[in-house]
């Protein structure tokens, strides 16, 4: 056994710990939400793999499969393991939670964790999927990598946050400071823009679903999903415009060509959802969207508007993706989860408050408290309930 109190390290605002009891608390609010809102008589898809599974959107739609449909699932992630007196990443103490809870409630639940570009991570869930789930009705891409090795070149892609074609110049908060200033961001080079769209475009979706399709394991009318995400145009220059933007418009082309092959080999649909934003170990790192999130939580949660990643996944699961209920998607065929965000009424406040929100009143304009909370949150920390001068269990195990 590894007992001991862990507190909470960080570097600037970054956590570089994690606290299993608080993961696990965590995975357990999720579940309790989705259980208890869960309409009479219900019914889903049964055999779900969720690619990217271990936080943020991806953990919530496992949650909504399982709770919700009462699905056998499918994981796959890639997260540091306990080492000693060091903590594993938030990720894997989600997973271990999630695997102790489905064993009480007699779910299955299978996980591979695992480098899930690789070729080896197909064939493993294959093997998995055919000894235990087959056929898969369900499949929803939800990864997030900062860098991906091409299983066929070898070449490592990383993907970069930059503008293309000129610099942009915007406001930001400075993580560590907490205060409000300017930052400007050169363009991105072509090879830039080409490795971003490698690690974060539709490539590997569409080989996980070639995959599967290949070895019979889709069933008929099977649908795939694979989130992205559009915001307003004030980001547009550092995130839809620019290199991630390029990768999220890749993803879009892909869900057309998988949707087409899918009708044809099996009945089926794929569809990108576009979800609202809310906060996710990545989204940090991203200049200029922590502070519009700031606002943009403040300005929802005084309209009684605002919803985390459980509360997206409970309206696509239950509303869009529940038998008896038909995907409704914009001209693009697009599912617009974002729907609230994107009110005129929410995105007006935003565009008022912008030019005002400085250093002095970040706090009074903007909630970034509760931004901050809630990414502390993320890694277990801050999380009512849990206490964190306890000595707990860190090398758990599912």
């Amino acid at each position: 056994m590894t007992l001991q109190a862990v507190k909470m390290r960080s570097r600037g605002f970054i956590c570089v710990n994690a606290h299993p009891e608080g993961c696990r608390r965590n995975v357990e609010q999720q579940i309790e939400a989705i259980a208890s809102s869960r309409p009479a008589g219900l019914a889903g898809p049964k055999n779900v793999l969720v690619i990217g599974a271990s936080t943020g959107y991806g953990l919530a739609s496992r949650i909504a499969a399982a709770w919700g449909f009462g699905a056998r699932t499918l994981g796959i992630f890639f997260e540091r393991v306990p080492d000693g007196d060091r903590t594993a990443t938030a990720g894997y103490y989600n997973s271990v939670g999630f695997h102790e809870r489905a064993r009480t409630n007699s779910l299955f639940a299978a996980s591979l964790n695992c480098d899930a570009f690789a070729d080896s991570a197909k064939r493993d869930a294959i093997a998995i999927l055919k000894r235990e789930m087959a056929p898969v009705d369900l499949v929803i891409y939800s990864l997030a990598s900062p860098r991906r090795t091409h299983p066929e070149t070898g070449q490592t892609h990383e993907s970069v946050l930059r503008p293309i074609g000129k610099e942009y110049r915007s406001k930001t908060i400075e993580l560590d400071s907490e205060r409000v200033v300017e930052v400007s961001i050169h363009p991105a080079s072509k090879k830039e823009i080409a490795d971003t769209v490698a690690v974060m475009g539709g490539d590997d979706w569409r080989r996980w679903i070639r995959a599967l399709l290949d070895e019979g394991l889709l069933a008929q009318g099977a649908r795939t999903l694979a989130y992205s995400y559009i915001g307003p145009e004030m980001t547009w220059p550092i995130y839809r415009d620019g290199t991630i933007g390029m990768a999220k418009k890749d993803l879009e082309a892909t869900a057309a060509a998988l949707d087409a092959e899918l009708r044809n080999r099996v009945g089926g649909r794929a569809w990108i959802s576009v979800n609202k934003a809310v906060v996710t170990q990545a989204s940090v790192a991203i200049p200029v969207v922590p502070l519009y999130k700031s606002l943009l939580f403040k300005i929802m949660k005084a309209k009684g508007l605002h919803e985390g990643a459980l509360e997206q996944m409970r309206r696509l699961f239950f509303e869009h993706l529940a038998d008896g209920q038909s995907a409704k998607t914009d001209e693009g065929n697009r599912i617009r989860l974002d729907d609230r965000e994107m009110r005129p009424d929410v995105q007006q406040g935003i565009a008022t408050l912008w030019p005002r929100v400085a250093t002095e009143n970040l706090h009074a304009m903007g909630d970034f408290a509760g931004y901050k909370r809630d990414f502390r949150n993320l890694f277990g920390f801050e999380v009512e309930g849990v206490d964190y001068n306890a000595a707990v269990e860190t090398d758990v195990h599912w």
